[in-house]
């Protein structure tokens, strides 16, 4: 459908355009997050170049990178767009409606482990509201608005972002029952050397706090990496090599043994982080306290399991 020249009343709309190539970086994903085809982004800020007489943004292979008249725009729009959202705010607060959507971006194991399950009674209570979940190994940009509610590992040092911790949450040392009864007993740590470890892939730890292979085995490499840790839980499952997992993913299953349960347990945290301009819309609030009181209710289920000594990682 052709598109009208529009005048002074489309130019938030075009600002939209303007915002959604800035946070993504390219048009194909601007697209995808406005909903709308390749070629009206690029026909958007096009006329938006025209109507202003500046060029916008510098077009390269890799995407679209703002110029300075660009990310002059882009604060402007950001302001707008922030008034906008206070607005939305302020209308929300004065109804009981939740209306909209909200998306959550969480890590893998959390998300789809213990979070996806424990959404439907939300989406029951408010039939308006829908919700998308991104459980993925990645960290999500709340200022890019790539979600509107984030877990993390640890607080941003910086920015408008606001956050409390959900919960601490314990991992220890874990392997299947087959892999034990094929390879040498282990006693302590001391005997851990001669094993197969499965972890991470370096280069792609998307948090520090993840880094923490060495600290139970000092100079242990892992033989099978993953940057998902569904997929790690499965390889450990299969028999494939030992593997540290958080206990709430892992502790009770039966074709999973603890491994040293009295000697090694490591806490690490869950935050739940939101953008200050947008944490006072109900439906994003409404989101954010149901995940507050399913943990809560569910405390148990992060706590180690038996005794140890408590490594502490960073953040």
């Amino acid at each position: 459908m052709q598109e009208p020249e529009g005048g002074k009343g489309d130019v938030w709309d075009d600002y939209r355009f303007v915002l959604a190539v800035h946070r993504a970086g390219t048009v194909s994903a601007a697209a995808r997050r406005l909903g709308v085809d390749h070629a009206t982004v690029i026909r958007r800020i096009d006329r938006l170049e025209r109507r202003l007489g500046e060029k916008l943004f510098h077009r390269r292979a890799s995407g679209y990178t703002a110029t300075q008249a660009g990310l002059a725009l882009v604060a402007t729009a950001d302001t707008v767009e922030s008034a906008i959202i206070h607005g939305e705010a302020a209308v929300g607060r004065a109804g009981s409606r939740l209306v909209g959507t909200v998306r959550i971006g969480a890590p893998d194991g959390f998300g789809s482990t213990f979070l996806a399950p424990r959404l439907a009674g939300l989406v029951e209570r408010h039939p308006e509201l829908d919700i998308e979940l991104v459980a993925t190994a990645r960290l999500f940009s709340l200022s890019k608005r790539e979600a509107d509610i984030a877990i993390g590992l640890s607080l941003p040092p910086e920015g408008r972002i606001v956050g409390r911790k959900l919960t601490d949450y314990a991992l220890k040392l874990y392997a299947a029952p087959s892999y034990l009864a094929r390879h040498p007993p282990i006693g302590s740590r001391g005997d851990l050397g001669g094993h197969r470890f499965i972890g991470y892939i370096d280069e792609l730890l998307y948090s520090p706090e993840l880094d923490y292979l060495h600290q139970i085995a000092p100079g242990a490499g892992a033989r099978l990496r993953s940057a998902n840790l569904n997929a790690q839980l499965q390889a450990t499952v299969a028999g494939l090599g030992l593997a540290v997992l958080p206990c709430f993913m892992a502790a009770g299953r039966p074709d999973l043994a603890c491994v040293l349960p009295a000697e090694i347990t490591l806490i690490r945290s869950f935050w739940l982080m939101m953008h200050a301009d947008s944490r006072d819309l109900a439906r994003i609030r409404a989101v954010a306290e149901h995940i507050y009181a399913v943990v809560e209710a569910e405390r148990g289920l992060f706590a180690a399991v038996g005794q140890g000594s408590r490594i502490k990682g960073r953040g």
